[in-house]
Parts: structure tokens; sequence; C-alpha cells
């Protein structure tokens, strides 16, 4: 059966319809704007650019801020840096050389002298030395070396010390002439600058030259010219492998290295430098062997004469012109030096402990003219307090020839009888060194066994104690002596060169010398008062003769040389804080004292005993 159609959809139901009044009327949407072609790309660009001048001109402000930070901290670094034009040619200090009677140099002062060269007027061997120890890649690097740096960076890392150094030759040009060596950071920038502007204002060649005539080489040289003078006494164009070998490793450490500090230290760092002269391929092996065999004798080393050096420079500072270069023409014998030297220090180095005596000095002149032949200040520093010239001690019994002399010009003589024996003067008791008294002796025995109460006796006898006094200044002792008794046996002080030269007068005729240590200044004779007559030629002859008595037969006996003439006189103080010997041998006049500088006493040291050894070893090498 046939199914019916579907219905038809029923219509929607229709809104109530309200008036036209009613209706709210809608309002039309604006338009959407549509972007112009390209507008959004310009609005980026603006917004970037809002930002970008921001950004600039914080950049601008930082830069400003930043150069003037800059400025402040190169201000900083470079406020006290010396002007490199004008250092470049600063000049030297002025030298002043000490020479002995030959015309050799015995001692210096300043810098030393030298002439300037060229590093093309030098034996190839020796800027190449320099070269091949200090910067070995002097003609391939620029100003600075970054691969030395580097390499040392690396080493003393390994090392966890600074043990390598990467500074090239124009570093150490910069540092030599502008700054000198103290290690801060101020001075490493500035050293840095001062490098950039002698490798922008000189040729390698240039900078070379200036090293090897600048470089500081020790003991006051500076350049090789002046340092091949002072150690080897020849020019610098005239230095041998070894001599340039020796010269180039001593810019690591000038005062320890040179071979007058340290000859076998100098001869080691030597070996170095030749080593790397090899590895640069500047010498040969063979050459280097056979330099190498002759370090050891390479130098001549100056004699070490300190002590008689700073007196000569204290005594003639007024007569030195001031900022020239001077020679001084000295009395002194550089070999009897070291003799005298060596005979104090060996003495008080292996008695001295037991002895208790730590000290002493020596004076060696010449009897006829006073000039100073040797002169030793010390045990000890060199450069130290100087007891020769500086130092006033008590003479004991050393005072007694002058009080003979004394008696011998009021009319006594040799043979006069004075008697020893028990001696009462205002509660004053003197005896002698030995116990009891021998009565009725010479002065020639009295002399030679030092008898204190004889001594007093020919005090009175010669018109009493300013009477000696004056004597004592007539040869030269101008020191404070107390008046009265006591003045015979030595209580007052004197210095030990100022009664070597009173000495004098017993042995060269009667005359007064001023002990002196310079002849001539730059050739011309230095002023010097020549030796005057205090005494009667007779009179001072028999003193020495009496003096002579003292060493062959009496308290002085440790100066009696065989074959020698010998004379002199003892000398020991209250609680033996001094003990002295001085005398006379081969036209010489050697004066020693011993003590302690506190003035403590000794453990019983006559001048008899270290002092008359002292004398006889230095007399034995006159």
């Amino acid at each position: 059966m046939a199914r019916p159609p579907p219905a038809p959809p029923k219509p929607p139901p229709k809104r109530a319809q309200q008036p036209a009044a009613a209706r709210p009327v809608a309002k039309p949407r604006p338009a959407a704007k549509q972007p112009a072609p390209g507008g959004f790309q310009r609005a980026k660009l603006h917004a970037y650019a809002r930002r970008g001048g921001a950004v600039a001109r914080i950049a601008i402000i930082a830069a400003i801020w930043g150069g003037v930070a800059a400025g402040l901290v190169a201000v900083w670094f470079t406020w006290d840096m010396p002007n490199p034009a004008t250092a470049v040619t600063t000049p030297r200090r002025p030298a002043i050389r000490l020479l002995d009677p030959a015309g050799q140099l015995v001692a210096r002062f300043g810098d030393a002298s030298g002439q300037v060269v060229l590093p093309a007027s030098l034996p190839p061997y020796v800027p190449a030395a320099f070269i091949a120890i200090e910067d070995r890649r002097f003609y391939q690097h620029g100003a600075f070396d970054m691969e030395g740096i580097a390499r040392a960076l690396v080493v003393d890392a390994w090392h966890r010390r600074v043990v390598q150094g990467g500074s090239t030759l124009t570093q150490q040009v910069a540092k030599t002439l502008f700054l000198g060596n103290q290690r801060t950071l101020r001075r490493k920038v500035q050293e840095a600058f001062l490098t950039l502007w002698l490798a922008r204002h000189y040729r390698r060649g240039e900078i070379l030259g200036i090293y090897l005539n600048r470089v500081y080489l020790g003991e006051g040289a500076y350049g090789v010219d002046a340092a091949a003078r002072l150690y080897f006494n020849v020019p610098a164009t005239q230095l041998t492998l070894a001599q340039a070998a020796i010269l180039a490793g001593l810019p690591k450490a000038p005062s320890g290295l040179n071979p007058l500090a340290n000859p076998r230290a100098a001869a080691a760092r030597a070996a170095e430098v030749l080593n790397a002269m090899v590895a640069a391929r500047d010498i040969s092996p063979a050459e280097a062997g056979a330099a190498a065999a002759q370090l050891d004798n390479a130098a001549q080393p100056v004699s070490r004469t300190s002590w008689f050096a700073l007196w000569v420079m204290q005594q003639e500072d007024a007569a030195i012109p001031e900022g020239e270069d001077i020679t001084l023409s000295t009395t002194l014998d550089a070999p009897l030096q070291a003799t005298a030297q060596a005979a104090l220090d060996q003495t008080i180095t292996t008695q001295g402990p037991a002895l208790r005596v730590s000290q002493g000095a020596v004076v060696v002149l010449d009897a006829g003219t006073g000039a100073v032949r040797a002169l030793v200040g010390g045990v000890g520093d060199r450069e130290g307090y100087d007891r020769a010239t500086l130092a006033r001690r008590q003479t004991g019994s050393a005072i007694k020839p002058i009080v003979w002399l004394a008696g011998l010009l009021a009319g006594m003589n040799p043979g006069s009888i004075v008697f020893d024996g028990p001696l009462y003067l205002r509660g004053y008791h003197p005896h002698d060194y030995e116990a009891g008294y021998r009565g009725n002796v010479t002065m020639t025995e009295a002399l030679a066994d030092s008898m204190n109460t004889v001594a007093i006796r020919i005090l009175l006898r010669a018109g009493g104690a300013l009477r000696v006094i004056a004597v004592a200044r007539a040869l030269g002792l101008d020191d404070h002596f107390p008046d009265d008794a006591t003045m015979a046996l030595g209580s007052g002080a004197v210095g030990v060169l100022q009664l070597a030269g009173a000495y004098a007068t017993f042995f060269n005729g009667g005359r007064r010398v001023t002990p002196f240590g310079v002849a001539a200044i730059n050739g011309a004779p230095a002023n010097m008062a020549p030796p005057a007559p205090v005494a009667d030629p007779a009179e001072a002859q028999e003193v020495a003769d009496m003096m002579r008595a003292v060493v062959t037969g009496g308290t002085g006996k440790a100066a009696f040389i065989p074959g020698i003439y010998t004379a002199g006189k003892t000398g020991t103080t209250q609680d033996y804080r001094d003990a002295w010997f001085v005398g006379y041998a081969k036209g010489d006049i050697i004066a020693v004292w011993v003590g302690n500088d506190d003035n403590s006493p000794t453990n019983g040291v006559l001048g008899g005993t270290l002092p008359a050894a002292i004398f006889r070893d230095i007399a034995n090498h006159l």
C-alpha cells in the first residue's frame, strides 16, 4: 500500500512587529583602516630608530666618560714619567779614580768613565753575546716579543715563581734610561709606553747602540767600554770572546756576578753566555770551548781598598771639584794593604774568640814623608766605622817614647839612672806590670821593660805633665791629655794614625810628618805639609835606639825579626782593654791596635802578644 506524501515544513513563527519609532537604530561600524603599502615596515623602522638613538646617546656618553676615565688612568700611570727625549742624553755621575804610585787603578767612586762605542766598531761577538743571552730574537720581533712573553709565562707558571723574563733589549733600554729597577704596576706601564716611544724614534741598530753604551754592568760601570776598562783594563774594541761573555752575563745581576765581587759566579754565568751564542750560531763549539778555558783568568780585579779609599775621600773632599771627573794619585801600596788586612783578619778570627778581642786597626806609613801606604780600619765591614782614623783609645805604655824624648830634652840621656821603686803621689800608687821593683836602672832598661814608676819620675824630671804634653803636641798628637802624672802611663786617648805619625819623628831625624794619602790631583801636586824639624836628630835617634832594645830583649820580643832592623814599643791599658804595638821596619812605621768597640776588657791581651805578632807579619812583607 502506498505511503502518504510528507507534510510540508511549518514556517517559523513571526516576531511581533514593533513600531518603527520604538526600534533602536544600529550605529554603523567604522570601516577598518587598511594599511598603505609599506607603512608597517616604516613604523618598525621608526621604533628601531627611537631605540637606536637612545642606545647611541648612551654609547656616546659612555665613550666620553670612558675617555675621561682612561685619561685619568693614563695620567695616574704617567704623571711622573720622565721625558724620553732628554733622558737619552742624561749625563753620568762624575768618576773619581784613585791610582797607586805606579799609576794603577786601586779604587774608584762614581760612574766608571768610558768612550761611546758603535756596535759596528766592536768585535762582532761583543754585541752578539748580549743579544744571544738577553734577546735572541732581537731582529725578528717588534718592540715587544710576544713569543718570548708567552714562553716566560708558561715557564713561570710551571715553576710557580718568576724564573724567566720576556723583556726585549728595547724594554731594557727603556728601563735603564728612564725608570730604574722598581717593580710596580705603574713602572711596568710606563716601561711599555717608553718602549713604544723608543721603537718609533730609533732603528734597531741605534737601540742596540744605546743599550751597549748605557747598560749597567756593576761597580758603577755603565756601558761596555767603561766595564771593559774597569774589569779588564782594555777598551771595548779590544775585548776577547771570554771577556765579552763575562760582560754579557752581568745585566742579570750586576752586583753579584761581576768579577770583582764573585769571580767564580762571573765565570759560570759567562759559560751560559757562550752556550747561548753556540745555540744562536754566533760562534762554533770549538770557539766556545777555547773561550771557556780563559774565563778564570779573564778578569784582573781591582784591589779592595775601601778603608784607605774612604779615608782619602774624606780628607780630600774640599779639594775635589764638584761635577768633574778627577784622578787622585795616592800613596797606597795595594799588595801591602791586602797583607795588612789579612794579618789583622786572620789574627782576630783565629785567636780573638778565646782572648775576647773582636776588633783592631793597622796603619803603615813612610817614616820619612808621612805617606800612608796601608790603612785598615777594622775587621769585617770594609766601609764601616774606621778605627784607624776615627777611634780614640788610651795608649798605655805606647806613649812612653814621647815621655822619654821629653826627658832627653831636659838633659837626660839613655844611660841616665832612674829609680824603679814604690811611688806615692797624692794617693796615686803606680806599680809595674811585673811584681817587684828593679831599683836603679837606665832609661834604656826602663823603656825596654816598660817600667811605670820610672816613667813618672822621668815625667817629673822633664818638667811635669804640661811639658810632656807640649812635646806630644809638637809631634802631632793634638788630642786631650790629662794634666797629671797618669799622662806618662798612657791615660790619654789618641788615634792609630796619629800615633803612627808621631813615632815617625824618632826614625827620620827628628822631623814631624803629617800623614797623607794623596800626592797629586789630576796631575797637579797636592797641598801637603812638608816634614818639619821638631827634635834634635841625635836625641830622636837615641829614642829609636832605646826602642830597639824593646824588641831585642824587652816587652816587644815578638816583633823581633832576624836579619831585619825593627824597633818599637808595646802598650797595654788598664784591665787589658787596649793593646798596642807601634814600631819601625824597613823605613816604615807600623801601628797596630786591638781591642773591643764597647771598651770591654780582653782576656789578658798585651801589646807584646797579638799586636806585636801582627806587626811582625806585616814587616815580613815590606
